[in-house]
């Protein structure tokens, strides 16, 4: 079976590597295709997460940057659908919440291609969030949702999906995780960074709601002098949010803060390294919920609702809004604190690819997998 596997930023390349992997694995029953849309293109945003996590080349790429969120679905739905009726696949397999997954989506619902959404069912229910919206319209254009969580599926069967359209596979982006984590720990950047273990903060932000909106930017970069006060700060500055800086005229300032350390955006292992070693994580990122659940790092999500509620009832994580003086309250706590054991949500474990190969493939099952849980562990020690 052909499937094309679809990529078009960040988030997607963790989600994509495990499934490619198991199919190039099982070359009886899949040929998978990757097509990059070019959603996040350069080096930094995708080259580099493609090295680290052993894809090759894509075998199409679509060339598809920059644009307003209109202008970027309406190109790669252009493009895809040429890709589409030349590649005749069996499938088209989607990922999370993106651009390049609802583009994708439409168009081979369109030409009656069966669309498979991994990481199916989540919702923030608020509408404002451009991502919502692209969860909504790709789920009810699927024939195939694989979800993360429970809650996931109930959100589904809630919207009048068939449950016999719903599998609960489990999370494909900690199959990245697991296979990446002991590559991570040689990773060198904490020693270039002057940084010990459990001694800084991490922040990361890009979301329109927080970044593109002056008035927010100015308040978020006052969260930060005030964190800075309590704990080193190691800020990864997203391009989008870097531009808004700098157009609000707040980058001088914030690079006059010696205890807030600037730097570019890294690469998967770095990255991983970074998160792994944190004392506390704050973020608007949604895979970073997911990550530090499993990781057992204290998350603090900068947003006023979470398609993650699963990361707050099974993990670290804490929804505190924007307000500066509930974060800090939230942060005071976390540092006073001692990390607590919790559960790791289900199907976390490392597996989801397999699943979801047996489950393309009609097995049924999985053969039985290495116990990764446990070597996860032995590297957390």
């Amino acid at each position: 079976m052909k499937y094309l596997l679809i990529a078009g930023a960040r988030p997607n390349f963790m989600k994509l590597a495990p499934l490619w992997r198991a199919m190039k694995a099982d070359p009886i029953h899949f040929e998978p295709v990757i097509v990059h849309t070019g959603q996040h293109y350069d080096t930094k945003m995708s080259q580099v997460f493609f090295d680290e996590l052993d894809l090759p080349k894509p075998d199409i790429f679509l060339g598809i940057s920059a644009g307003s969120h209109t202008q970027q679905t309406a190109r790669i739905m252009l493009e895809f659908e040429k890709v589409l009726l030349e590649q005749v696949p069996d499938g088209v397999i989607v990922f999370g919440d993106v651009n390049s997954t609802t583009a994708a989506a439409l168009v081979a619902a369109k030409e009656h291609y069966p669309v498979i959404h991994v990481e199916a069912g989540l919702r923030s229910r608020d509408r404002a969030m451009p991502e919502e919206l692209n969860r909504i319209v790709t789920d009810h254009l699927s024939d195939l949702l694989l979800t993360t969580c429970e809650d996931a599926n109930e959100n589904l069967i809630g919207e009048g999906i068939e449950e016999s359209r719903i599998h609960f596979v489990g999370n494909i982006m900690i199959d990245s995780l697991h296979a990446s984590l002991a590559k991570a720990e040689a990773s060198e950047i904490c020693n270039r960074l002057g940084l010990t273990r459990q001694g800084y903060i991490l922040v990361t932000l890009h979301r329109p709601a927080n970044v593109d909106d002056t008035g927010s930017l100015r308040e978020l970069v006052q969260t930060l002098f005030d964190t800075a006060q309590r704990m080193p700060v190691v800020f990864p500055v997203h391009p989008r949010t870097r531009k808004n800086l700098e157009a609000a005229g707040l980058w001088d300032t914030l690079t006059e803060c010696t205890e807030i350390s600037l730097i570019e955006p890294l690469g998967y292992l770095d990255f991983l390294r970074l998160e792994k070693d944190a004392r506390v994580i704050m973020t608007d990122s949604g895979g970073l919920q997911e990550e530090s659940t499993v990781l057992g790092v204290p998350c603090l999500t900068m947003r006023e609702s979470t398609e993650r509620p699963v990361t707050i009832t099974h993990g670290t994580n804490l929804l505190v809004g924007t307000d500066r003086s509930v974060v800090l309250a939230a942060l005071d706590q976390v540092l006073a604190t001692t990390v607590a054991a919790h559960p790791i949500p289900p199907l976390w474990d490392g597996n989801t690819a397999a699943r979801i190969c047996a489950l393309l493939s009609g097995s049924g099952v999985t053969e039985q997998q290495p116990d990764v849980q446990l070597e996860l562990e032995e590297v957390l020690a």
